[in-house]
């Protein structure tokens, strides 16, 4: 009988935890919260990118690395990454080829009607599903427009640098768009 993809996972994380070391800490050792985008090519990749290892940042992905709105779970896991575990900077940091900058809102739609999605439903998205998925045309300027809505919310406080990078992820490159260390309040 063939093993199942839950399967070999299961059988893996077996191994993993027989040969895993001491647990880390919950607080990022390098005191750094980091929001971007969920594509699988930045996994394994961004993180050793920028120098940083397993336990340095808090790390926290969205697709498209979006806000939806200014007290959404982004803002809620960037105000207990700072406020409870004691990081010191943020990094919002966006990706060439970025799948949201292509997504076809209308495709999305037609895709989840087919999928038993009921109509009435969408209509009830916030503002609407074109503005709920977050999706953008441009990702350079997602990244500037995510860190200036984090930089004015009043949650977060103003001694915190919030940094706008872009990262690619076909050679691992990254761009500096906003210095968040000039833009402190």
């Amino acid at each position: 009988m063939q093993m199942s993809l839950l399967d070999e996972i299961l059988a893996h994380n077996r191994r993993f935890v027989e040969e895993r070391e001491r647990p880390l800490s919950k607080v990022p050792a390098r005191k750094i919260a980091m929001f971007t985008c969920m594509d699988t090519r930045l996994v394994e990749f961004l993180e050793p990118a920028m120098g940083l290892g397993r336990g340095d940042a808090k790390v926290i992905k969205n697709a498209g690395n979006t806000l939806v709105s200014a007290d959404g779970s982004v803002v809620r896991s960037l105000v207990v990454a700072v406020y409870s575990l004691g990081c010191e900077e943020i990094y919002v940091i966006g990706h060439r080829d970025c799948g949201m900058s292509q997504l076809d809102e209308d495709e999305l739609e037609r895709r989840m009607l087919e999928r038993g999605v009921p109509r009435q439903l969408l209509t009830l998205l916030h503002p609407s599903l074109v503005e709920w998925v977050g999706g953008f045309h441009n990702a350079e300027a997602n990244v500037k427009n995510v860190v200036a809505q984090l930089r004015s919310n009043p949650l977060l406080p103003r001694d915190v640098p919030i940094h706008g990078m872009m990262f690619d992820p076909a050679n691992g490159r990254l761009e500096l768009l906003v210095d968040g260390y000039a833009n402190l309040m």
